[in-house]
């Protein structure tokens, strides 16, 4: 009984260790939610999918040099509950966007406000 117990609290253990960094992740600790950078660019990729989606953007900055941005949004049931969809962007397409920068500098982001797409205001 004594080792049944044991190796039931060690299994209980492990799976709460693993599973506790799973939650970290869904933090705002890598972006500096104080700034805003608008992105202007064309659209690479959209990549509609479960747990986050994300938006690829080819943008050029002050010099002429292309950045690659990575744009991530929620998922997809809540960015289809705010009026999202599958075809909301596609490649090619012109965009200006609003986004929470990381605090390291790269290019990557999140959506924060503004979004038009081939001039139109995004509005769901």
């Amino acid at each position: 009984m004594k080792i049944k117990l044991g190796v039931i609290s060690f299994l209980a253990v492990g799976f709460l260790a693993v599973s506790l960094p799973l939650l970290a992740h869904h933090g705002n600790a890598a972006y500096d939610i104080e700034k805003t950078v608008t992105v202007k660019g064309t659209v690479t990729a959209y990549i509609w999918a479960n747990p986050h989606v994300f938006l690829k953007v080819d943008a050029k900055d002050e010099s002429g040099n292309t950045s690659h941005w990575v744009i991530e949004a929620q998922n997809a049931v809540n960015q289809a509950t705010a009026g999202w969809s599958e075809s909301t962007f596609k490649p090619g397409d012109q965009v200006v966007i609003d986004v929470t920068p990381a605090k390291n500098g790269r290019t990557i982001g999140k959506f924060k406000g503004r979004i038009v797409i081939n001039g139109q205001q995004f509005k769901p």
